[in-house]
């Protein structure tokens, strides 16, 4: 690597880091500011600890020294901010565990709902019809912009207060980076279906992205919504590392939505998010990422890998014990045609939690059916499980024997990770409009 490349990839990383770190304020300040929702202020400092990893995570893309590495030259720094976070974390969850019961019967009490409180009945209506949006974007000329950027754009100067604001984009094929801003609050993008409405572009690490600022498409604002679109990135499985889509929005939900790569293709970055009747596509930690997630009702598709690569379907980054988050996979297909060894997941941090249930799972997943990340790291400390999955792929009697994985066999433990109760759905998926399984 030549001195200019070096110095242009530490860039990069270093603006990563800087991003990260603001963002890290701003989850903390309303951390403070929140005074009655310990669920939400659990999911905003787990996201304030992802954000951490995240920085660092840059600069291991591009293999750049550690001496770089925010902080690294003054552990006693980066060991402090660490550690607050961490007590943070851990005050507030123990303070969650002492009013359980309560939330308990709160969820049990809103199970009685078709559709999780969180998506508002004119949000619900939106998604189900047929609409002509605040704005519409059409590559051909015909609404009011030909770029998704040019909507979101417009979006952020006419927009006032929550009111949800909805772009409709046109069939056609977008190549654009795309970003929704943490000001952006409840945008709705409503394509024409997936494979019509799509959004394209290539950047990925080996040309100089970050895996963060890779994604085609990445999404920060709360309360994003999005119906009927193809995220796609055509690195290609040369590129290695690059996402087509990045959500870091608190309660944001992909409903009908396709995501396609090979590695790194869903960014289920942070915080809050739920996808449901979507089709993804991928081949190394395809599905990847520290947010509380569950993907639902959808189709998982595995691709033919470079020679010499073992297919995994996620890499969950849960650093700290406390954090509430996870990727839950319920009542979806795993499927593929590849002649590459091919694994349910493996753990990118300490604390990695990967669930399967209820999924039909084909013969294309060997059957220990879940990967080492290197040697023994984290297999005594991380949580994976599957329960009731059906399909050749699914027979549980040569899976991996380590000290973190499970076979559910009860429907309570079970329970702990679905919609309702994992994702708290009931409170805010109903608003959007997507139908859901609320519990098993």
């Amino acid at each position: 690597m030549d001195l200019s490349s070096f110095n242009e990839r530490a860039k990069a990383a270093w603006a990563d880091c800087l991003y990260l770190y603001q963002d890290s304020i701003y989850q903390l300040n309303r951390s403070i500011a929140s005074q009655n929702n310990q669920l939400d202020v659990q999911t905003w400092l787990s996201a304030a600890i992802t954000n951490e990893q995240a920085c660092q995570n840059g600069f291991l893309d591009f293999n750049l020294p550690p001496s770089l590495m925010p902080f690294i030259s003054d552990s006693s720094s980066s060991s402090s901010s660490s550690k607050l976070l961490s007590n943070s974390l851990a005050i507030n969850k123990a303070a969650i565990s002492s009013s359980s019961s309560k939330h308990e019967r709160i969820n049990r009490r809103l199970l009685a709902h078709d559709f999780p409180e969180w998506v508002s009945a004119r949000d619900r209506k939106l998604l189900q019809s047929s609409v002509k949006g605040d704005v519409v974007v059409a590559q051909d000329g015909s609404g009011d912009y030909k770029t998704i950027s040019e909507g979101l754009a417009a979006a952020a100067s006419r927009r006032s207060g929550s009111k949800r604001f909805v772009m409709y984009v046109k069939k056609g094929i977008y190549k654009e980076n795309v970003e929704v801003k943490r000001s952006m609050k409840n945008i709705m993008i409503i394509g024409d279906g997936i494979d019509a409405t799509i959004v394209t572009a290539s950047k990925n690490v080996q040309d100089g992205s970050t895996t963060f600022r890779s994604a085609t498409f990445a999404v920060t604002g709360d309360g994003f919504i999005a119906r009927g679109i193809t995220f796609e990135n055509t690195a290609g499985a040369k590129k290695h590392q690059a996402v087509a889509l990045r959500s870091g929005s608190d309660f944001s939900v992909f409903y009908q939505c396709s995501f396609k790569g090979y590695q790194d293709t869903l960014y289920v970055y942070s915080q809050r998010q739920f996808y449901r009747d979507c089709d993804i596509y991928g081949t190394v930690d395809f599905i990847f990422g520290d947010a509380v997630s569950v993907i639902q009702n959808c189709n998982i598709y595995i691709r033919q890998p470079m020679p010499n690569q073992k297919n995994t379907v996620t890499a969950q980054g849960r650093k700290d014990p406390n954090q509430n988050t996870g990727i839950i996979i319920h009542n979806s297909h795993i499927t593929g045609a590849t002649s590459s060894k091919s694994y349910l997941g493996r753990p990118w941090q300490k604390y990695s939690r990967t669930v399967f249930m209820k999924c039909t799972i084909d013969g294309v997943i060997d059957p220990a059916g879940w990967l080492p990340w290197s040697g023994n790291f984290a297999l005594s400390t991380l949580y994976y499980a599957e329960y009731m999955n059906t399909g050749a792929g699914a027979t549980t009697g040569r899976r991996v024997n380590w000290p973190g994985f499970h076979v559910l066999t009860s429907t309570a433990e079970a329970g702990k990770f679905s919609v309702g109760t994992f994702l708290a759905g009931n409170s805010w998926i109903p608003a959007t409009g997507v139908p859901f399984t609320s519990g098993l």
